[in-house]
């Protein structure tokens, strides 16, 4: 009786059919690096939004892919260089948080002492905060302004107590801006009084810091996605 023999030869053409797609486990391990990298960046609780783009382009051109947009860090830049021109480093610190950029602006510099009324020299800088932020490529950021102010309670003809004041600064920024152009819809005011310092305000004998209580009064202009 004859047997059938197996034959262990695979045929040419299986061979290059292979071969031709080989470039899939490549592929393949491209696309498993990039998820396990945005599962890692999705597990941290805050994520820095102009590293994320630095990030982000740097995938991309290692992909091959052409340039991306990187706004945010973009505006960082531009914004570092106004301060630096303006020669207000002192007045003006910009630094960066999860969901963007944020200007913190002393109020010492700014507005006169127990009011939301700003200084006559104020006013060019954030004339020119507002040209950088009317700029098209920036539209869609939205602008949160914050007041601050110190522990000291205010009681006067004008302001109640901090809560008011610290409103009537933000608002009186989000004014500015908004006659600068920039859309009312992009913008809120937002007032927190004393409730969050920087520093403390008093040492453990209750007794005044008057340095820290001026870091406690500012204002931030924070600048997000």
């Amino acid at each position: 009786m004859l047997m059938h023999r197996k034959s262990f030869y695979r045929p040419l053409n299986r061979v290059e059919e292979d071969d031709s797609h080989a470039w899939l486990l490549t592929f393949a391990d491209a696309v498993t690096l990039l998820l396990a990298f945005f599962v890692m960046l999705m597990s941290f609780s805050k994520v820095d939004i102009v590293t994320f783009e630095q990030v982000k382009a740097g995938i991309a051109r290692d992909l091959g892919q052409r340039s991306i947009a990187r706004p945010a860090a973009q505006l960082r830049a531009e914004l570092d260089r106004l301060v630096d021109s303006l020669g207000v480093a002192d007045a003006v610190r910009i630094n960066i948080y999860e969901r963007g950029i944020v200007l913190e602006l002393a109020s010492n510099a700014f507005y006169l002492p127990g009011t939301a009324t700003l200084r006559p020299e104020a006013r060019p800088i954030l004339d020119r905060v507002a040209e950088t932020l009317d700029a098209p490529l920036y539209s869609k950021f939205r602008i949160a302004i914050e007041g601050h102010t110190d522990d000291n309670p205010i009681s006067n003809d004008r302001f109640a107590s901090n809560w008011e004041l610290s409103a009537a600064r933000a608002t009186n920024i989000v004014r500015l801006f908004e006659a600068r152009d920039i859309p009312v819809r992009r913008m809120r005011a937002v007032a927190f009084a004393d409730t969050q310092p920087k520093v403390p305000n008093r040492n453990s004998a209750g007794e005044a810091l008057p340095e820290n209580q001026a870091k406690n009064r500012r204002v931030l202009v924070r600048i997000h996605r």
